[in-house]
């Protein structure tokens, strides 16, 4: 976890089992994307050194999203989100999610004041690379950013 962030101290907790896995995907009433189950079996959650959960605990991963995904909460606010699976932040209001809908490897920032939507990273280590953009070290790596904008209409991305 240290080179996610840049050699900075990351906090890793104990990790989730199957079962919690499997009740947060009924409860979802989906599956948790590849990637980020796999992350979630090795920690429950990251915290980077000032104590931001960059990477959430399944249980908040779960709960933050049925609200997301209510509509009524957010519905006269912001596009639909019933495209995107949130799974962390960035200590200022601004969300990681993975697009389940249709389901690919690409990460994006919501921006909670805006309302875009910004693609971070791609692939099948794509929540490591958002998680490195954070920190600013994706530069680093000669990784460029792209841009892609959610329709409007529905809130789904090309």
């Amino acid at each position: 976890m240290r080179e996610i962030f840049g050699g900075a101290s990351a906090e890793c907790r104990a990790p989730v089992d199957a079962a919690a896995l499997r009740e947060a995907e009924r409860r979802l009433g989906r599956a948790v994307p590849a990637q980020l189950g796999a992350l979630l079996r090795e920690t429950d959650g990251v915290a980077d050194a000032y104590g931001t959960d960059v990477v959430w605990p399944l249980a908040h991963i779960v709960e933050q999203n049925l609200l997301f995904w209510s509509g009524e909460t957010f519905a006269g606010l912001y596009m639909p989100f019933d495209s995107l699976l949130f799974f962390g932040d960035n200590g200022g209001g601004d969300q990681f999610a993975l697009v389940v809908a249709p389901e690919r490897d690409d990460v994006f920032v919501w921006d909670h004041e805006t309302d875009s939507r910004m693609w971070v990273a791609g692939g099948s280590t794509s929540i490591c690379g958002a998680l490195s953009h954070r920190t600013g070290t994706r530069a680093a790596t000669g990784g460029g950013i792209r841009y892609a904008v959610a329709d409007p209409r529905t809130g789904y991305f090309p």
